[in-house]
């Protein structure tokens, strides 16, 4: 037997569940609104840990119109109370099934910073509020929606689903958790951007299918048994090298090793982590099972993309391009920010092992038309209160990868590369920016439009290739400093994160300085860099903060690693094992995770070597990697050999003091640092 994934079904294919049903002003929040519509009962009511904006650049604003578009009563309950399951009764049972997501970020992202310190503020709550959502949230609003009617099918889906769909290492509780399907007691996982999944399981479960008869659909993760007729690969075998790899013919599906395999053994937890991002290319891709106790969570493909018209098609739904107004006034950050933006793409093939984007979204780029784009901007300009004529950011997760591709689409279905770039750019990619090019003139024509910005990330290995996408950029759309983030200087690291090497940033920025000179401007870059990555020693760090220095750069802000979910270099960091090599006992290849909380705020301090606060910290770290040299006034040495009176903070402050009395000695390299 034979069991084929079923092909791509188109978004707009299906027959509407409810053919009369128009399109509503807002999503309902409240019973008062369903009543206004002249509805008894919601079809799908969709929770989520985001104040409520009707707008395509929040999530489960996409999905509550994608599935309204498909004839379903669709409700919203935002940041609901969650110690009781009274509030997610507020909209009544949902005839269909609840929709579950943490938000547009993952909640422990979002309420935590990289040193475990909670965030004061909120993006996405009404006046920035911090503590509207629990930790976990995907996590707890499903039990919440289980408790108010268990009989009805919890949906999870989002970008804290995405992440934690397998056993996943959680650098909160320093702990490797089950997939959040199963602490959650949900029915069903979406991963990615699930628009083909939910208009599927909606219409089945609409139907009459059960949960468990959703199968074979892409981008979805259940607990089932392995189907009669299928072959095991066995990547849970980590003293065999193959890891499952095995190209063969029929049903085939890889095992990967057990929640309490990756739990107990780190290898496994780097093998897992390998085969999981080994098998994410949509055109060649296998199931996936991944044993949690006495069950199997079976993870299908992941997504086919969309194409151009139905990325068009869900952008061009009829969003209100509003928070709700159950919030008055109440200003909600992450709208403040990009009520004026465009986006005109999704995924990235850059593969950066610390980013969640390419998990999530995917690596094939699914770019919009220029019509629909264009339309966009006017509706900006003609219904969004506060327009100046000034589009704020017109990108996406990489500013310049709109509509590229791989030349041949066999060789993209075939191919295996985690990253279209690393460690060069692959001859098969089609790099031309001249799509881009001709979308920023047609957006600076439109009438009313006086500048279009570009605030999106731009992935400057891929920029070099084109002068012209360059002279463009500078000329027209950058308003005085452009962010671009090298990452790093030493290839250690960045050979860990999969980013080129800076030389890559000398060209582009020698390109940017003779475009912006040609055009009379005084334009900046503004380049990022990452802390204490794994794979990034302190000398690294040291040398970074010297390249700092000598091209006149002072960090202002500074961000340190944080091992998110299910990211490539959260493995090297649990593990201390490189998954971008082969993983086996006795034939891995180790990696240097820096997690000691001295020693990542060490290598932050190298960033911020301008500070006086750091000063004291650099110069035992100075003096103990034998660098002594580096202390002075002179133009090449790093900090200044004395505190100057009544700078620093740092040197008026006592040491912490063990319960013995001993002072607490901070070391590098496990080297103590001796005054």
């Amino acid at each position: 037997m034979n069991i084929a994934l079923p092909a791509a079904q188109p978004l707009n294919s299906w027959p509407r569940h409810r053919a009369s049903l128009k399109p509503a002003p807002f999503l309902p929040m409240s019973r008062a609104e369903m009543d206004a519509l002249g509805w008894d009962a919601c079809d799908i009511v969709l929770v989520t840990g985001d104040a409520y904006v009707d707008h395509p650049s929040f999530g489960m604003a996409i999905i509550g119109r994608l599935l309204e578009a498909q004839g379903f009563r669709v409700g919203i309950i935002s940041q609901p109370d969650w110690h009781s399951a009274e509030p997610f009764k507020a909209l009544g049972k949902p005839r269909v099934f609840f929709g579950v997501t943490g938000g547009n970020m993952d909640s422990m992202v979002n309420r935590y910073t990289a040193d475990r310190r909670i965030r004061s503020d909120d993006a996405y709550t009404p006046h920035g509020e911090g503590g509207k959502r629990p930790d976990r949230c995907t996590l707890v609003y499903a039990q919440r929606c289980r408790e108010a009617f268990k009989d009805v099918p919890v949906v999870l889906g989002g970008i804290e689903a995405s992440l934690r769909r397998i056993a996943h290492y959680d650098y909160w509780s320093d702990k490797v958790r089950r997939s959040v399907l199963a602490d959650a007691k949900a029915d069903i996982l979406l991963y990615g951007n699930a628009e083909r999944a939910v208009i599927e399981v909606a219409h089945r479960i609409a139907a009459g299918e059960t949960p468990k008869e959703l199968d074979f659909i892409r981008g979805t993760a259940l607990f089932r048994r392995v189907p009669e007729g299928f072959t095991e690969l066995h990547a849970d075998d980590l003293d065999s090298a193959d890891e499952g790899a095995a190209r063969e013919k029929g049903n085939v599906v890889i095992r990967l090793p057990s929640c309490e395999q990756v739990e107990q053994d780190k290898e496994a937890y780097a093998r897992a982590s390998r085969v999981l991002h080994r098998e994410s290319n949509p055109g060649n891709a296998r199931p996936l099972v991944q044993r949690h106790g006495d069950r199997d969570l079976w993870l299908n493909p992941p997504p086919i993309p969309l194409t151009m018209a139905e990325m068009d098609s869900v952008y061009d739904l009829p969003y209100a391009r509003a928070p709700h107004p159950s919030y008055g006034d109440a200003k909600i950050p992450a709208w403040e920010m990009i009520k004026f933006s465009v986006t005109i793409m999704r995924g990235c093939f850059g593969g950066c092992t610390f980013c969640s984007i390419t998990e999530h979204e995917g690596r094939i780029i699914q770019s919009r038309s220029e019509a629909s784009i264009l339309q966009e901007i006017e509706l900006i300009r003609d219904k969004t209160p506060g327009f100046t004529g000034v589009i704020s950011d017109i990108g996406g997760p990489t500013a310049n990868m709109y509509r590229m591709a791989c030349k041949d689409p066999k060789v993209e279905a075939a191919c295996r590369r985690p990253s279209c770039v690393f460690p060069e750019i692959c001859p098969n990619l089609n790099t031309s920016h001249d799509d881009l090019i001709r979308l920023y003139r047609k957006v600076r024509e439109v009438k009313g439009v006086k500048r279009v910005m570009v605030a999106s990330g731009v992935r400057y290995d891929l920029a070099v290739e084109s002068p012209a996408y360059i002279k463009e950029l500078v000329t027209h759309h950058v308003g005085g400093y452009l962010k671009i983030a090298p990452e790093h200087t030493e290839r250690g690291p960045l050979d860990k994160m999969m980013k080129p090497g800076i030389g890559s940033y000398d060209r582009f920025k020698e390109m940017f300085d003779a475009a912006a000179k040609e055009a009379g401007k005084k334009y900046y870059l503004i380049p990022y860099f990452i802390a204490a990555h794994p794979g990034t020693s302190d000398e690294d760090m040291m040398n970074l903060a010297l390249w700092l220095k000598k091209n006149r750069y002072r960090a202002d802000q500074v961000q340190t690693f944080l091992p998110s979910p299910m990211a490539t270099a959260t493995a090297m960091y649990h593990t201390g094992v490189n998954p971008l090599r082969g993983v086996r006992h006795g034939g891995s290849d180790k990696v240097e995770a820096i997690k000691g909380l001295r020693q990542r705020r060490l290598h932050k301090a190298f960033l911020r070597y301008h500070d006086p606060d750091n000063w004291p910290v650099l110069r035992d770290a100075l003096r103990a990697m034998g660098r002594a040299d580096l202390i002075g006034s002179r133009p090449d040495q790093l900090v200044p050999a004395h505190q100057p009176p009544g700078t620093g903070k740092a040197a008026t402050t006592r040491r912490p003091v063990r319960p013995d009395q001993r002072p607490q000695r901070f070391t590098t390299k496990g080297v103590p640092i001796r005054k």
